[in-house]
């Protein structure tokens, strides 16, 4: 008795521990990130500082690392799934021949330069080759966030950039598969035995690609095909996060390569599948939460004192991130041929560090390659670059704007030569477009009437079969929650100048509304809603138009019956606009 109550004691106590350390993490990320995102930074800033504040170089309550790590293994898994995800050929093809040996020549550079630093501080070439790939590669969050917030995400700037990091995301995979290889516990010392050990490990990594792509492309959609028919949100989510963690681990059993990998190959099957948009939408929200939990847990690695005791690594880190990365891809862009206007703020965009940074930093910790002092210097380039960027990228773009503004006066007054009917028929298209949520009887009906007025409709829809059916005939269909502000802007809600949401089943329309008004401040939103009492809701929402279906019933009913009771039109349109007032409050039409 005494042990099993001593047991107990033990299992409680590591669940606390584990409990106290989720809520600091958690709580310490949101009061920083906060701060940070007010005074005008990126929230991974304040990530990164709770996990100082937390971590045990700092006063105060200290988490327990181990868990913290063990957050950051599950925060990697949802960021490469989240990378796979996203991965498009199509996107990389299409800059390829920028972002492949602008890519590859940057990386070359900065991981150089960061080895020749870690050779001045005495590292040893293994070290200093490690921490070169750690702060060569830029952060995808804090890129993509970046592009979005100055809105040239969809650019020419913003597509070179995103393909650019691509090839950056490819290669850290293919660095991930080699460094256990060489630097592992069971690395061989002989170069013949490494080449051997190489190969095999190509060769196990072919498999499982084949594997996943071939095997899992059609198992996976299977799966979530049937979990979808269930309607079941829940069940979607965690196949989903089964998915992801599933492959993950058995790549890192099964296949000895890292689970980030394995994520990365989950996330590229699922992407290859119809429920590619509803799969990013569902997962997004724990992504982000353990890719907070790993950004504080990359925090508790700083030790403060580091800057006082090491400036010039330090300064040499944030100048080869801030400077040197940039630096290099400007003066490849405008060897290239690119205007300057073009490379300046390309380059500056892929001046900071982030999630895969630190992914290598944990590997080559693991690995006993990294010191400390370059784990440190990580974080705090990390630090600094991301609080930088954006302020860096905006001045670059206020130099682009000003070298095109000659170009884009010639295009104004050529826009203004244009034919006034040419520019109607433009003003026009824009108009003749409509997103519908849901495809039921109402739907459906409503989206026949659009289309025989030559009205685009764009149906969201939450049933798979349906959707698949509508695809095939030839309507723009986006499977998906519409309660998802990404599957709203996958429909074009952003530039579209209507939004009906046909569907009265809805969990939460009025966060439809709030999101749609988000991306679109001047869209018109007609709502349905089943009673009457929803109504006032749903315009406080800002919806423009609400229709009870409760309502409608009655106005009917009581048009029958003036109607069976002889009364006059003049009659039934005064007793109407009567009825109209009593349910609805609407002024006479």
């Amino acid at each position: 008795m005494t042990k099993a109550r001593a047991a107990g004691a033990l299992s409680m106590h590591g669940s606390l521990d584990l409990i106290l350390t989720l809520t600091a993490c958690l709580f310490a990320a949101l009061g920083l990130g906060y701060v940070t995102h007010r005074i005008g930074l990126s929230p991974l800033v304040g990530y990164l500082l709770a996990g100082v504040v937390l971590g045990p170089f700092t006063p105060g309550f200290v988490a327990d690392a181990a868990y913290a790590e063990q957050f950051a293994e599950i925060g990697v898994v949802l960021l490469m799934f989240g990378v796979g995800l996203h991965f498009r050929v199509e996107d990389l093809t299409a800059v390829r021949r920028i972002a492949v040996p602008g890519a590859i020549l940057q990386s070359a550079v900065a991981t150089g330069l960061a080895a020749l630093m870690g050779a001045a501080f005495s590292w040893g070439w293994a070290p200093g080759l490690v921490f070169g790939l750690a702060i060569s590669v830029a952060s995808t969050v804090v890129l993509t966030r970046v592009l979005s917030d100055h809105r040239v995400l969809h650019t020419t700037v913003g597509h070179a950039a995103v393909g650019w990091l691509i090839v950056e995301d490819l290669l850290t995979v293919v660095i991930l598969v080699v460094l256990p290889q060489a630097f592992g516990p069971e690395a061989s010392r002989g170069a013949a035995d490494f080449v051997v050990a190489l190969g095999w490990a190509g060769a196990k990594l072919a498999f499982l690609v084949v594997f996943t792509l071939a095997v899992g492309g059609r198992v996976i959609p299977w799966i979530l095909a049937r979990v979808a028919a269930t309607h079941s949100r829940e069940l979607f989510t965690l196949t989903v996060l089964t998915v992801a963690l599933g492959i993950a681990v058995g790549a890192a059993a099964w296949f000895e390569v890292s689970m980030a990998l394995g994520a990365f190959l989950a996330g590229m099957v699922v992407a290859r599948s119809e429920f590619s948009l509803r799969a990013a939408s569902e997962a997004l929200p724990l992504r982000d939460a353990f890719a907070v939990l790993f950004f504080v847990a990359a925090g508790m690695l700083f030790d403060p004192r580091f800057l006082a005791e090491s400036p010039g690594i330090v300064l040499g880190t944030v100048a080869i991130i801030v400077v040197g990365k940039p630096l290099a891809a400007v003066l490849l862009l405008r060897a290239t041929g690119h205007p300057l206007a073009f490379a300046l703020p390309l380059g500056v965009s892929l001046g900071q560090i982030g999630e895969f940074s630190f992914i290598l930093a944990f590997v080559g910790r693991q690995l006993g390659i990294l010191p400390d002092a370059a784990v440190s210097a990580i974080v705090v380039g990390a630090i600094f670059s991301i609080a930088v960027n954006p302020v860096l990228f905006g001045l670059a773009l206020k130099y682009r704007r000003a070298r095109r503004a000659r170009v884009d006066a010639a295009a104004r007054r050529a826009d203004e030569l244009r034919p006034t009917a040419s520019k109607a028929r433009l003003v026009l298209a824009a108009r003749r477009r409509a997103v519908v949520v849901g495809y039921g009887p109402v739907g459906s009906t409503l989206t026949r009437l659009l289309r025989e007025n030559d009205v685009e409709p764009r149906v969201v829809e939450l049933n798979i079969e349906t959707a698949r059916r509508l695809k095939a005939e030839g309507t723009e269909v986006v499977y998906g929650d519409a309660e998802r502000i990404e599957t709203l802007e996958s429909a074009g809600v952003r530039e579209a100048p209507t939004l009906v949401l046909s569907s009265s089943s809805l969990e939460a329309p009025e966060e439809v509304i709030r999101a749609a008004r988000a991306l679109n401040p001047h869209i018109r939103v007609l709502a349905r809603c089943a009673y009457l009492r929803d109504r006032e809701r749903l315009r406080a929402a800002g919806a423009d138009e609400v229709f009870s279906g409760e309502g409608e019933v009655a106005l009917a009913m009581s048009e029958s019956v003036l109607r069976g009771l002889g009364a006059t039109p003049e009659q039934i349109d005064r007793e109407r606009e009567s009825v109209r007032r009593e349910l609805f409050g609407d002024e006479p039409r």
